[in-house]
C-alpha cells in the first residue's frame, strides 16, 4: 500500500519514468529467459499436423500391381502399401523392410523371412489380421497368373518359383541368378483375404479396393472427395505400423487437371510435386516454399533404328553422334545434367565423344554422303578436264541459245580417217581450208542441242568417237550468267587448291543446281549419294512432356547444319505415339528410359528385347510384335548380349565392374543411341515443414522413404542436469 501511495504521489513525468524502467526490466527478463531455455533446451520433433500436397494429374487405381505409369497414384500407394524390400535414398542400396533376405543355392534362392509385428490396417483388437507367408505368396503368384493386366511387372517374375515354407517365411527360386532381383521385393504387399477371388483379369475393376486400398505401410487410407477444383485423397497414421513411426498425423494429396489450378489452391498447400520452371530454369513458386532441384536414374536420348537402311552405317551415326551439342540442347531447355552413357554406373563427365563438327563432317565423307557443292564440282572439274582435251573446240562450254536458234562449230580433219564426219549425227561439212563446219539445231530434231547439259560428239561415218565435249545450254538469261558465274567459281577454286587462300567447298551453296558463294549464315545443301538419294531422316518424338519437340528441333538444326535432312514427327495423341513406338516406324526416336535404383540396362539392351516385325497374320493379329519389346534402337550384338547377362547373372563386384567397362565400350564403337540428358526435376515444400531430405531418389516417390523424419510441430526440453532452478546460476555466469 505504501508503494502505491509513493506512486499516486508521483508527478506525472516521474510515473512516466518509473513505467518505462519497468517494462524494460520485464523485457530484459524475458529475454534472458528466452535466451537461457535456448541454450538450455534441445528441439526435439513432436507428432501432429496435416501436411497437404498438391501435383497435376490423376488418380486411379492406389494399388502397386497397376502404378507403373501414374506417378501420383505411387506416391500414395507408397505410404499405404509396403513390400519385403525398400530403397534406401541415402545408401542407394536396397535394404530389409517387411522381411529380412538370405541368399542361397549359388544366388538363385532367395529366403524372405517376415518380422512379426506387421498387421493390415484393417486390423482390431478384436480381429487382429497380421500379414503373413500367404499374403506373399499370393502378391506375387497372381503377377505371373496368365491374363495379369501389367505384362511389365509380369515380365520381372518369369522363371521365378514361389514356395510357402512357413507362415512367415517364403523362398524365391530364380532360374538364373539375377543380381538385381531383391529390387523386385519392393513392390508393395496385397491382402490376401480381399483379393483372392478375384479372377486375374479382373484385377484393375475391382473398385471397392482399388479406390479404398488396405495396406501395411506407415499410412492408411481414410477418404476420397472429388471437388470441381480437384480430387483429394486423405491418409492417416497407423498406429500400429511396424516400423519408424512418421510424426505427422495426415497426409493429404490433391491432384489437379493442371498447374494453373493448382496455383489457384497454393495456398493451402504444404508441397507442389512437380514445380515447373521458367525461362532461366527457376522454380515457379512463392519464396515461402523450400525447393529441392533432383534427377533420377533415367535419360533422355536419340534411338537410332538399327534396321533402318540409312543407319545401319555405323559410320553415319558417328557423324550424327559428333555433330551434336549436347550443352546447347539443355541450355536451350532448361535442363542441368548432361548424360553421355546409358550406363548410369559411371561418372557423366568422363565422355567418350565430344561435339566435333568437323570430325562429323569428315565421317559423313567417309560414309559416302557429300555435300552437293563437292558433288556439283567435282562434276564440273571432270567436265572441264574433258573440254580441254582434243580438238573439238566449241566457241564457248555455256551457251545463251532460244530454241530455233542453231549453234556453228568448226573442227579439223586432223585426227580423222575419213572425210565423212558427224557431229551430234549431223553431218559436217569441209571447208577449203580442209576443215570442216556445222550449225547444230535447238528445235529437237536430229543431234539438237537441248536445254542443260549435252555431251557433243564428233564421230566417223563407222560411229568410231573421236571427241567429246560437254555444252551447257541456257535459256534464260539469268540462268545464264549465273552459269558462267559458277564456272568463274570453279577456276578460283581450282587456283586456290593447295594453297591455302581462296575458296573451298564450305564457303559454297548450290541454288536451283547451280552453284553460288554463300552468304553469311546460309546453309549448305542436303547431302547425298552418288545416286543423287538424299540423306533424311525421320524423326519421331511425343508431344509430352513439353521438351521432348524442343529437343527435336534443336537435332533438327543441327543435323542440317552439317547436310542432314530431318522430317520431325510430333504427336499428340499418347496411343497413336505408343503404336508407332511399338511398330518401329521411325528412323531416330526421342524419348526417356528409367533404370530406377537397380541401374539394369538388360531390358532396354538386349537383343532379346528387340521388337519381332515378322508379317504373321493369325485372326488378324501380329504374331511377330510385342507390347513390351523396350529395345528401341533395334539393337543385336551378340558382345552386349553376354556382357548384359554377366552383369545380372554375377555377384562378384570385380566382375561386374569389368563387364561394364566392356559394355560402355561397345556402346562406344557401335553408338546405338546418342544419350543426351537426365530430366532435372522440383519439388517444393513449404518453410514450416522440417526435417525433409530427398537423398538420391530412383522414382519420385522416393521422396516419401524419409517420411518418418519430416515433422510440422516440435517440442523442447531441458538437457541433463538443467531445468528452470538452473537460471541464476546460469544468470550469474553470463554477467
Amino acid at each position: 500500500m505504501d508503494l502505491l501511495r509513493t506512486f499516486r504521489a508521483m508527478k506525472l513525468w516521474e510515473k512516466w519514468v518509473v513505467g518505462c524502467f519497468s517494462l524494460l526490466l520485464v523485457a530484459s527478463m524475458t529475454m534472458l529467459l528466452r535466451q537461457f531455455y535456448l541454450e538450455n533446451t534441445d528441439s526435439a520433433p513432436k507428432r501432429g499436423g496435416t501436411y497437404i500436397e498438391g501435383s497435376v494429374g490423376t488418380i486411379r487405381m492406389l494399388n502397386p500391381w497397376f502404378t507403373v505409369e501414374n506417378d501420383v497414384n505411387r506416391d500414395i500407394t507408397s505410404l499405404v502399401f509396403s513390400g519385403l524390400q525398400r530403397y534406401n535414398p541415402f545408401t542407394g542400396n536396397v535394404e530389409d523392410d517387411m522381411a529380412t533376405i538370405k541368399i542361397s543355392g549359388g544366388n538363385h534362392i532367395y529366403t524372405a523371412t517376415l518380422r512379426e509385428d506387421i498387421f493390415w490396417h484393417d486390423s482390431t483388437e478384436e480381429t487382429p489380421r497380421p500379414v503373413t507367408s500367404d499374403d506373399i505368396v499370393f502378391t506375387y503368384q497372381i503377377i505371373k497368373e496368365h491374363g495379369f493386366p501389367n505384362p511389365i511387372l509380369q515380365k520381372n517374375f518369369r522363371g521365378v518359383e514361389i514356395e510357402k515354407i512357413d507362415d512367415r517365411t517364403v523362398q524365391f527360386k530364380l532360374e538364373k541368378p539375377y543380381y538385381f532381383f531383391k529390387s523386385n521385393l519392393t513392390l508393395g504387399i496385397l491382402p490376401m483375404h480381399h483379393l483372392e477371388n478375384i479372377p486375374p483379369e479382373r484385377l484393375p475393376e475391382a473398385l471397392g479396393f482399388n479406390l479404398m486400398p488396405i495396406g501395411s505401410g506407415p499410412y492408411k487410407f481414410r477418404s476420397m472427395v472429388e471437388t470441381e477444383l480437384s480430387t483429394e485423397v486423405t491418409l492417416e497414421h497407423f498406429d500400429d505400423f511396424y516400423g519408424s513411426p512418421p510424426y505427422i498425423d495426415r497426409v493429404v494429396f490433391r491432384a489437379f487437371p493442371d498447374y494453373a489450378s493448382l496455383l489457384s489452391d497454393l495456398r493451402n498447400l504444404d508441397g507442389v510435386r512437380h514445380v515447373p520452371r521458367d525461362e532461366e530454369g527457376r522454380a515457379i513458386i512463392p519464396n515461402r516454399y523450400h525447393t529441392f532441384y533432383y534427377s533420377l536414374p533415367q535419360y533422355v536420348a536419340l534411338f537410332f533404328n538399327m534396321k533402318s537402311e540409312l543407319l545401319s552405317d555405323n559410320t553415319l551415326r558417328l557423324a550424327l553422334q559428333k555433330s551434336i551439342n549436347k550443352k546447347n540442347i539443355i541450355d536451350d531447355i532448361d535442363e542441368q545434367v548432361i548424360v553421355d552413357t546409358p550406363l548410369l554406373e559411371f561418372a557423366q563427365e568422363d565422355w567418350k565423344y565430344q561435339f566435333e563438327p568437323e570430325a562429323a563432317q569428315g565421317a559423313l565423307y567417309e560414309s559416302d554422303w557429300h555435300l552437293p557443292e563437292k558433288v556439283r564440282l567435282q562434276h564440273l572439274q571432270i567436265n572441264s578436264a574433258k573440254n580441254v582435251t582434243g580438238n573439238l573446240h566449241p566457241p564457248q562450254s555455256i551457251v545463251l541459245l532460244d530454241t530455233g536458234a542453231q549453234l556453228t562449230v568448226t573442227g579439223s580433219y586432223a585426227a580423222a580417217s575419213s572425210e565423212h564426219l558427224f557431229l551430234n549425227n549431223v553431218s559436217v561439212t569441209k571447208t577449203d581450208t580442209g576443215s570442216w563446219t556445222v550449225s547444230i539445231p535447238t528445235d529437237g530434231s536430229t543431234g539438237s542441242i537441248l536445254p542443260g547439259e549435252n555431251w557433243v560428239q564428233l564421230t566417223e561415218s563407222g560411229g568410231d568417237i573421236l571427241d567429246t565435249f560437254i555444252l551447257t545450254r541456257s535459256t534464260n538469261k539469268n540462268d545464264f550468267m549465273r552459269l558462267r558465274e559458277e564456272e568463274k567459281i570453279l577456276t578460283m577454286f581450282e587456283e586456290s587448291k593447295g594453297s591455302g587462300s581462296g575458296i573451298s567447298v564450305s564457303d559454297l551453296v548450290i541454288d536451283e543446281g547451280i552453284i553460288r558463294m554463300k552468304k553469311e549464315d546460309e546453309l549448305q545443301g542436303i547431302r547425298i549419294r552418288e545416286n543423287g538419294t538424299p540423306l533424311k531422316l525421320h524423326i519421331l518424338t511425343s508431344a509430352r512432356p513439353p521438351t521432348y519437340p524442343k529437343v527435336a528441333e534443336k537435332i533438327s538444326q543441327q543435323w542440317r547444319e552439317i547436310g542432314v535432312d530431318t522430317e520431325v514427327e510430333i504427336i499428340e495423341d499418347r496411343s497413336k505415339f505408343e503404336e508407332k513406338v511399338i511398330n518401329r516406324k521411325y528412323d531416330v526416336l526421342i524419348f526417356g528410359q528409367p533404370l530406377l535404383d537397380n541401374l539394369d540396362s538388360y531390358p532396354y539392351w538386349h537383343s532379346s528385347q528387340v521388337q519381332s516385325l515378322e508379317e504373321i497374320e493369325e485372326e488378324g493379329e501380329s504374331l511377330g510384335i510385342k507390347l513390351d519389346a523396350n529395345n528401341l534402337s533395334q539393337f543385336t550384338d551378340f558382345r552386349t548380349d553376354a556382357l548384359l547377362e554377366q552383369i545380372r547373372e554375377t555377384h562378384n563386384p570385380d566382375l561386374r565392374k569389368s563387364a561394364l567397362s566392356q559394355l560402355r565400350e561397345v556402346f562406344s564403337e557401335e553408338i546405338p543411341a546418342v544419350v543426351l540428358y537426365s530430366p532435372t526435376y522440383v519439388f517444393a515444400i513449404s518453410n514450416k515443414m522440417l526435417g525433409v531430405d530427398l537423398g538420391k531418389p530412383s522414382l519420385h516417390s522416393d521422396r516419401f522413404l524419409s517420411v518418418h523424419r519430416w515433422f510440422i510441430k516440435e517440442k523442447r526440453s531441458f538437457r541433463a542436469g538443467k531445468s528452470w532452478f538452473s537460471f541464476f546460476p546460469w544468470l550469474i555466469k553470463l554477467f
